[in-house]
């Protein structure tokens, strides 16, 4: 609900919670069950803005999701130009163009675009993201499941 719901507002979602939860399983098959190809991109120290460029100027296209783990690796600096990046295709889709101008390129929109990351909050090396950034995403709580009930 919260995902889907977050995607109705044109945001995306931000599962955190700690390792073995579910946040990137959860993200896949919701992605499957509405007939969405679903994109997982493992984020690092290395990835550059470039890099987010070009991810999402094939996800514009296509329509499809992708779920950024590990997002709180990336540095500060890169996120911080990924606020800008993202903040320009929700605008777009809030002003439901089918084109935008993205980084100087005209880019097609399909309304069905997706963007979700996962966090880790707890591990050592990780960033505190941006206000700019936290804006366009919802968050979401995850925790361990207590396999007891469950079983």
């Amino acid at each position: 609900m919260t995902i889907t719901g977050a995607l109705h507002i044109k945001l995306g979602a931000a599962p955190a919670g700690p390792a073995g939860t579910g946040k990137t399983e959860s993200t896949k098959d919701l992605a499957k069950a509405m007939g969405y190809y679903c994109v997982v991109y493992n984020c690092s120290e290395q990835v550059t803005y470039q890099m987010t460029a070009r991810l999402f100027m094939g996800l514009c296209r296509t329509g499809s999701w992708t779920c950024l783990d590990e997002f709180n690796r990336i540095d500060i600096e890169v996120l911080s130009v990924i606020a800008s990046q993202l903040r320009s295709i929700r605008s777009a889709k809030l002003s439901e163009k089918t084109e935008f101008f993205f980084e100087d390129i005209k880019v097609e929109l399909n309304k069905n675009m997706g963007t979700f990351i996962t966090m880790n909050p707890t591990y050592a090396g990780r960033t505190e993201l941006p206000d700019n950034l936290k804006v366009l995403f919802r968050p979401v709580s995850m925790m361990v499941p207590d396999y007891t009930i469950i079983a």
